[in-house]
């Protein structure tokens, strides 16, 4: 059988979905423009200095975005491990070269308790030990104050706002830098709006982490340090393409396993040219558009069925700039079995449930899909009543 004939998705029995829950890892994290295509394409034909090309693709990215420095990843949760060990050595290389055994340095990060999530095992990957402050209610000024210590490296305040009782970012920047302790921001999905990506930077963040491979439309396998100058440059050093020699021995960092291609590097720095000149307003009028579509012709076609548009709370998938569209089900049905039906369809449809709702996400749909999915819940509630 010719590739000619059959794409390779066929030969493998895998279908394209319709995906309206949003940017997920799960799901691809992205699609990529022609042009972030054409980029990756044209590393995939060449032979590159990888540290030269980390170099100069971080020094660009910098003035895209007003850093002073950037460092391409293979994603955020890299990003995390990678710049954790960043503050807990501060570029000296005996520490880097001990990682992960943090015996003899500062190797705590401190967490507030309403930022607890399924990512904190990656501190511990890089060999910290993690401080959590506050409670599921809130987290007080004084609580950061006095869990700041010689052992603390770093603090880390993971964007999930809104957010009811965080110690909000700003305050969490005063408070560490008066002590001297630099703040990660894991802004992973943060994106749109498109001002997050120089926002964090302006206030003050030492190191910002952001997914490449999500809105910004790179390769799902990517992210993106920015930060302070010694802080990125000691993150460079630690990532799979620094090998440095000591004691006359070639020496590989906690990094190495997180592995950036020329060709995403690459892919990255087009994606990101083409989000900073995309006519953001443009594509949100696009997605009301999706979502009025499916508010109308769902409320019209479905009894039993209330539908909504919501502006989703931190609790749901990120981020939670975009709309959706809520559905709840009061016709025996439950919204996990309606989802279940949806991805066993073809073409499969993804769609997130929280609390018994079913939440449709219109960032990933394609034109014309919006219709395919009022087709399909229609036909589920159909088939039931």
């Amino acid at each position: 059988m010719s590739r000619g004939s059959q794409s390779v998705l066929r030969e493998l029995g895998v279908k394209p979905i319709i995906n309206a829950c949003g940017t997920l890892t799960t799901l691809g994290g992205s699609t990529l423009a022609d042009e972030v295509s054409d980029a990756w394409t044209e590393a995939s034909k060449v032979y590159l200095d990888m540290n030269e090309l980390h170099a100069k693709a971080g020094e660009f990215i910098a003035k895209l975005t007003g850093a002073d420095a950037a460092y391409i990843t293979a994603g955020t949760a890299a990003s995390l491990v990678i710049s954790t060990a960043a503050c807990m050595t501060n570029g000296e290389t005996v520490k880097m070269a001990q990682l992960p055994k943090t015996q003899g340095m500062r190797n705590e990060v401190i967490v507030q308790r309403l930022h607890h999530n399924e990512f904190e095992f990656l501190f511990e990957i890089a060999g910290a030990e993690i401080v959590e402050i506050g409670d599921e209610r809130a987290t007080t000024p004084e609580e950061l104050e006095d869990a700041i210590s010689e052992k603390t490296a770093v603090v880390a305040y993971f964007v999930f706002d809104p957010q009811e009782g965080v110690l909000p970012l700003a305050t969490v920047l005063e408070i560490s830098h008066r002590h001297g302790v630099p703040v990660i921001v894991d802004a992973a999905a943060e994106i749109p709006p498109v001002e997050n990506l120089t926002k964090f930077i302006r206030m003050g963040c030492d190191l910002v982490l952001y997914s490449a491979g999500k809105d910004i439309g790179a390769p799902g396998d990517t992210g993106i340090i920015l930060g302070r100058r010694e802080l990125v440059r000691t993150c460079m050093r630690l990532g799979p393409h620094s090998r440095e020699i000591i004691s006359s021995e070639p020496r590989d960092y906690i990094g190495r396993p997180m592995k950036t291609s020329k060709e995403d590097i690459l892919a990255v720095v087009a994606a990101l040219q083409r989000y900073f000149r995309t006519d953001h307003a443009r594509r949100y009028d696009a997605w009301e558009k999706k979502i009025q579509y499916m508010v109308s012709e769902l409320s019209k076609k479905c009894s039993g069925l209330e539908v909504n548009r919501v502006l989703p709370g931190h609790n749901h998938p990120r981020p939670v700039s975009i709309p959706r569209v809520e559905l709840q089900f009061h016709n025996g049905i439950t919204a996990d079995e309606v989802s279940r039906k949806l991805c066993g369809g073809d073409p499969p449809i993804f769609a997130h449930v929280m609390d018994n709702r079913l939440y449709l996400n219109p960032q990933c749909l394609r034109d014309g899909e919006e219709e395919v999915v009022v087709h399909r819940i229609t036909e589920i509630l159909s088939a039931r009543s």
